[in-house]
């Protein structure tokens, strides 16, 4: 499948390399083509990665991903152009953290979230919020984690979900634990998960955990 990743921090490179592993033709898009961190990505990754535009990357993927900071994800998206977005499975991996005012805080939270504001300004897209709650190591390889272990996925498609889904059992998630959380509203919820994140980091030592959802 050819994909488009937005985004040229450590979650793009991340996952678009994954992506390349596992045998797609994945773009990494940035503000401007030859971007120097695209360029370096693409080179030492090699088989089909390649770099460009947020436009070019956006028009390149059959499927996107939208790695791009949550504080920045709808100024990027607006560059990768809505024609190029439209009736396309749009992955939103962004969080919005603000650390303006020293400590992490949330640019959006309660009653709107950055999955929602994406789907409310390209509503021709088929937004699925997913891996916004793990770090970028467990997003593609859940094993990183021992035991077992959720992601999570929500979205207003359920053909898109399925879609994603189905990346996700490529990237080594059981089905069993991806978990479905209804429409793109969730993300509200996976987005505020946040903060609890990081302070769990900090009180563990490390970003190499995730939780279990577990039913009694």
């Amino acid at each position: 499948m050819k994909i488009g990743v937005l985004g040229t921090g450590v979650v793009g490179e991340t996952i678009g390399s994954k992506l390349v592993q596992l045998g797609h033709e994945v773009r990494m898009g940035s503000r401007q083509a030859g971007n120097e961190k695209a360029r370096a990505w693409a080179e030492s990754v090699g088989g089909a990665a390649s770099e460009g535009s947020f436009a070019d990357a956006a028009a390149h993927g059959e499927l996107v991903f939208n790695c791009t900071p949550g504080a920045h994800s709808l100024e990027a998206l607006e560059a990768a152009g809505r024609d190029n977005l439209a009736r396309k499975v749009l992955v939103d991996v962004a969080n919005p953290l603000d650390f303006s005012t020293g400590g992490p805080t949330l640019s959006v939270c309660n009653t709107d979230s950055v999955g929602e504001q994406i789907q409310r300004a390209f509503p021709d897209a088929l937004v699925v919020k997913a891996l916004n709650t793990i770090n970028c190591d467990v997003m593609v390889d859940p094993a990183a984690v021992p035991g077992e272990h959720d992601v999570f996925v929500c979205g207003d498609d359920d053909d898109a979900k399925q879609q994603v889904v189905e990346l996700l059992r490529s990237f080594g998630w059981p089905a069993a634990r991806i978990r479905d959380l209804g429409g793109i509203a969730s993300s509200r919820g996976t987005e505020m998960y946040l903060i609890f994140w990081l302070k769990l980091m900090s009180a563990l030592g490390t970003p190499h955990f995730n939780v279990a959802v577990l039913r009694g």
